[in-house]
């Protein structure tokens, strides 16, 4: 089985660096591993330190680029998609290939995730790797369970499905996407499952640069969520409770907000987007004007 890395990435070469030095630890070794970035800048001196590694280049935006990586790979049965941030256990492509051997409808396989600063202030490097190496992995290491959605900073994803049915990040959903995950892996639920995979592990360090400004995050967080309900990949019921958690949360914290989020700014972000989808003007690309 063909597995591909693909890791979309901008503005952050230092922080990549080392998650390709976590891969070089998989058990499990890929048949190729391809980074896209935006710019020379956003990969200097990557290959250099790891030259069997496959540089694309691709427009600005997480969609674009993880298409460019679909693209690029026309001979991968499966894609892992991982952040530029994420710290793979190494059994994570083992426990993968396995799976997807044994569980032939599964088309989403996304992983455990142990830690994940995206939901905090973030989480180093150093801090990451004693997370991993404390970690105990589970008694079935191959065990799955049925799961919404694929998490994209670490979500593998079968290819012939994809490429029999022309699917494809939405590239309406610009910046870093929002979502993107959510919509593309619910929109493969015909043709097969959904997977979490309690073997596959990592830490997802969440790191703070290169990062969407708050205002267009919380524009995202409230029209993108109205968008993939319009589309059908996402529920009605799930996309109203997603953008009132966040604009309530927003406004809530804004006040005596975490030194690392820009709370006003997601606020002010969710109420111009919920402006627009009050009047008709609700669009992802809007941010652009923010």
């Amino acid at each position: 089985m063909n597995i591909t890395i693909g890791i979309a990435t901008r503005g952050r070469p230092a922080i990549l660096a080392e998650v390709l030095a976590e891969l070089d630890r998989q058990t499990r070794p890929p048949q190729a591993i391809i980074i896209c970035p935006v710019g020379p800048e956003d990969v200097a001196g990557i290959q250099e330190r790891f030259p069997g590694v496959r540089i694309i280049q691709s427009p600005a935006g997480l969609t674009r680029q993880r298409n460019a990586i679909m693209d690029a790979a026309p001979d991968a049965d499966v894609i892992l998609f991982l952040d530029d941030d994420f710290l793979p256990a190494p059994e994570w492509l083992e426990v993968l290939d396995a799976v997807m051997r044994r569980e032939p409808d599964c088309v989403v396989a996304t992983g455990t995730v142990i830690a994940d600063g995206a939901k905090g202030p973030g989480i180093s490097v150093e801090d990451g790797r004693r997370i991993l190496a404390a970690d105990l992995p589970p008694a079935d290491p191959l065990a799955t369970s049925p799961h919404f959605n694929g998490y994209g900073c670490n979500m593998a994803i079968r290819m012939a499905p994809v490429r029999a049915h022309g699917e494809r990040f939405d590239e309406a959903l610009p910046a870093y996407g929002w979502y993107e995950d959510l919509d593309f892996t619910r929109r493969l639920l015909p043709y097969g499952t959904i997977r979490r995979l309690a073997g596959a592990r990592g830490v997802h360090m969440g790191a703070k640069v290169g990062r969407t400004p708050g205002r267009k995050l919380g524009y995202s967080q409230v029209v993108n969520s109205i968008y993939l309900a319009r589309k059908g990949s996402y529920p009605w019921s799930h996309a109203l409770r997603s953008a009132g958690r966040h604009l309530l949360i927003n406004a809530l914290k804004s006040a005596r907000p975490e030194p690392e989020v820009d709370r006003w700014g997601r606020f002010q972000g969710n109420l111009r987007g919920l402006w627009h989808v009050l009047t008709g003007q609700a669009s992802p690309g809007r941010i652009s004007e923010l």
